[in-house]
């Protein structure tokens, strides 16, 4: 029954999410990448409007803050997702839609530490130099959002290129550190109800688990094969 459903739903969107060049199709890649840009903007979209509108409550800047970070970790995990819903419903189309999310984690990350060093820190280098020192959760966001930027500065297809395709796939392998640093960080971060940022973790585990299974599978038939 699930092995049907799985084809239907392939099927479908094979035939549905098509490239627009070919003219067949009512929905095609680049209409439901605007589509995809809009609903990633929603997030930032609801920040300012309750920022502006006080629905943050006593402390709106603080919430705003939180709240990017925490969906620049959604995003990641979403990115985190694309791989493993490919193998499972063999739409090969999806990873046409990982570069995007992946930058919009980088987006709502960087939005999240300007925050921090502009209305939090006022960009005092010196008392965000001990900060980072003094707070081991702030140490681990630092260090976090370092390890982002190869990640987004190496996304584009010029740069894949001239990495290299094997080159490019092991540095991007960071992004499973970055992942859990920022799981870590978000769980540093909670100081009583830790139900969230473990579901979070818990998340990451499964993604991280489907990913040695997988790669368990294929050194398996390789050796078979062999």
């Amino acid at each position: 029954m699930v092995t049907k459903l799985l084809s239907s739903i392939q099927a479908w969107t094979s035939n549905a999410i098509t490239n627009s060049r070919t003219g067949d199709s009512w929905i095609g890649i680049t209409h439901l990448k605007v589509v995809l840009f809009l609903i990633c903007l929603y997030p930032l979209a609801a920040m300012v409007w309750g920022l502006f509108t006080g629905q943050l409550g006593a402390n709106p800047i603080e919430a705003v803050t939180r709240n990017s970070g925490l969906w620049g970790l959604r995003f990641l995990l979403i990115t985190l997702c694309i791989t493993p819903l490919r193998w499972l419903t063999g739409i090969n189309q999806l990873i046409r839609f990982r570069r995007m999310l992946g930058l919009f984690a980088f987006f709502y990350a960087t939005v999240h530490m300007l925050l921090y060093l502009g209305l939090d820190q006022f960009f005092d280098w010196s008392e965000i130099w001990h900060d980072i020192i003094k707070r081991p959760f702030i140490t681990v966001g630092f260090i976090n959002f370092v390890a982002l930027l190869p990640l987004a500065f190496t996304s584009t297809n010029k740069m894949m290129k001239r990495l290299g395709g094997r080159r490019w796939k092991q540095l991007h392998k960071l992004s499973y550190f970055v992942a859990m640093a920022a799981c870590v960080h978000y769980l540093m971060l909670v100081k009583a109800d830790i139900r969230q940022p473990v579901i979070y973790i818990v998340i990451l585990a499964i993604l991280l688990g489907a990913r040695l299974i997988n790669n368990y599978r294929q050194r398996r038939s390789s050796l078979i094969s062999n």
